[in-house]
């Protein structure tokens, strides 16, 4: 991992627990152990790492996520499910539930920083897209209802993973996300 890699992982990590715009740049210098001279070498500002972090963010979202898990050649309702399985053992995992990365800066940033908002709407708008083209091929196959709108399915299912995140976050209590993940499989006939 190269040094500006490494200062890009470092901010990921604080940022997400302490969110953009209460991680200085002195939290990154300590984290890293790098001094102001080799941050600047790197970065021009606090903003240009930040959009750095959007952009590994996404990038990884985008390969576990869209590349792994819905551009496989699995049956739609298999994508969907290791999509919800995904998201809550991606939550289980790290314990501490900080909640989506990704969520997270948008509801920080998107109303402060156009930039922001548009990298991580694009990155939400491909999900949607994603889920949305899964619902079709579902509803082709006879496995959902013919009158469903696939599309604001998709961006409901998406809001309702984003928000019993936000839920399970401020409750502290993964099973508030379990339980999203089971509505969202008996809704569209997942199990």
């Amino acid at each position: 991992m190269s040094k500006k890699q490494e200062i890009i992982t470092i901010a990921r990590g604080i940022i997400h627990s302490k969110g953009y715009q209460a991680t200085s740049i002195s939290d990154i210098l300590n984290a890293a152990s790098i001094g102001k001279g080799q941050f600047y070498h790197y970065f021009t500002s606090k903003y240009d790492l930040g959009l750095a972090v959007v952009e590994d963010l996404v990038q990884d979202l985008d390969q576990q996520l869209i590349k792994e898990i819905f551009q496989s050649k699995e049956e739609a309702k298999k994508r969907l499910n290791k999509m919800l399985d995904w998201n809550l053992a991606s939550h289980t995992e790290t314990k501490s539930k900080l909640g989506c990365a990704v969520g997270n800066l948008a509801i920080e940033m998107s109303e402060h920083d156009e930039t922001f908002r548009v990298k991580i709407k694009e990155f939400f708008n491909k999900w949607i897209s994603e889920v949305a083209a899964s619902l079709t091929e579902m509803v082709e196959e006879n496995q959902l209802d013919p009158t469903i709108n696939c599309t604001k399915s998709a961006q409901a299912i998406v809001a309702m993973i984003e928000g019993g995140i936000l839920l399970m976050k401020n409750q502290q209590d993964i099973e508030i996300l379990a339980t999203v993940m089971d509505i969202i499989r008996k809704q569209y006939h997942l199990i």
